[in-house]
């Protein structure tokens, strides 16, 4: 099978490689991401225009991709500048309006894609652990929709905003999959508590506590009691999104690091002429050659797998970038010696972001678990 990227999407690699190159340096970066605000409206919009969005969604839908290879572009150049903005709630939202949503609800897909409206995932709770079925937040129906009470924790970019997708119990119990529910609603309705924070590897998340929030009864997106089917379908995404971005952090640590073995010299030579120093950092390559191989697996199974295949496939991508991203952030750091945890120097903060793109989503012990449960 021919895994080379199609002439439109070695483009937009190419764009995007020099809208980060040039406009988001690491300095600019920083400020963005560690900052107030925890990204830039501008940049978003930059982004918009460029096309980063558009291409995570099909041409039917306002987009221009969809595919995964059209995402893993995206987000492996997202990943190699460190890009701390919301494509990721844009992306699972999205597509979840795409997979259940009404002509109506599909319609939010239009600010989405243009850059306009900012989306996030509100579905970890505070004491889970990555479980999708677990949700103790509830919606009970009213005479004009629903009221929504309970907590969701660690939302991406959940302070600011424009819509969330929340998902509550309406039936059985709380680790059941039947009787979830997901809905739609507005960042800024009365009755949503919001304690926001900056990541530790940049970027802002909030703690959300919804009190009494009365919905419309459109905001319920698809069949009532069955959310479930749905979250798995857009956790997908956003492993394969995730899996992309760490490979391209994983790609310039790993370039830096080369850069710096070559030119740091030891004794009158450069360290890299160490053996054992060699023998590592080759290890190293091919480890992230086989994350290569398993974000490519994961690309291509997101589009033409189905059920335990689809999911296998994924969980195996995740797993593989969240111990081989955890071991480049190690190594990298220990070759650079006492220089490599400094703020200035750039592979401390790709460092950070290797290390806790594992615990988005599922960690590496989760997708492992999940893989092995899948084969059974």
């Amino acid at each position: 099978m021919n895994f080379a990227h199609t002439e439109d999407r070695r483009m937009l690699a190419d764009t995007l490689g020099r809208f980060v190159s040039e406009q988001y340096a690491i300095e600019a970066r920083n400020r963005i991401a560690y900052g107030d605000e925890g990204h830039s409206p501008q940049v978003y919009a930059q982004l918009a225009e460029l096309g980063a969005i558009g291409a995570l969604f099909p041409e039917s839908e306002g987009g221009f991709g969809g595919a995964g290879f059209d995402i893993s572009v995206v987000f492996e150049s997202l990943g190699r500048g460190l890009v701390a903005e919301p494509l990721l709630g844009a992306l699972v939202v999205g597509q979840a309006l795409i997979a259940a949503g009404s002509d109506a609800q599909k319609a939010r897909l239009e600010d989405l894609v243009a850059g306009t409206a900012i989306a996030a995932l509100a579905h970890d709770e505070p004491g889970g652990h990555y479980e999708l079925n677990r949700v103790t937040t509830t919606a009970a129906r009213t005479a004009s929709g629903w009221e929504l009470n309970g907590a969701k924790g660690v939302v991406a970019f959940g302070e600011k905003a424009d819509l969330l997708l929340v998902s509550a119990r309406t039936a059985c119990g709380p680790l059941d999959e039947a009787g979830i529910s997901l809905f739609l609603v507005d960042g800024n309705a009365a009755g949503i508590a919001k304690r926001a924070y900056n990541r530790f590897e940049g970027g802002r998340a909030a703690e959300l506590t919804f009190n009494n929030v009365q919905l419309p009864a459109d905001a319920l997106l698809g069949a009532e009691g069955e959310g479930h089917a749905v979250l798995q379908h857009i956790a997908g995404y956003a492993l394969l999104a995730l899996s992309a971005e760490s490979l391209g952090a994983m790609d310039v640590a790993k370039d830096q690091t080369l850069e710096y073995l070559r030119t740091r010299k030891q004794f009158g030579v450069a360290i890299g002429t160490f053996q054992a120093l060699q023998h590592r950092m080759a290890d190293l390559l091919l480890e992230v050659e086989q994350a290569r191989s398993a974000v490519i697996n994961a690309a291509d199974a997101i589009d033409n797998a189905q059920g335990a295949a689809r999911d296998r496939a994924l969980s195996a991508a995740k797993y593989t970038v969240g111990y081989v991203g955890t071991q480049v952030a190690e190594e990298s750091i220990q070759l650079h010696g006492g220089i490599g945890m400094t703020w200035e120097l750039p592979l401390a903060h790709y460092a950070k972001r290797l290390v806790m793109i594992d615990h988005q989503f599922g960690d590496e012990d989760h997708h492992l678990q999940r893989f092995m449960a899948l084969a059974a």
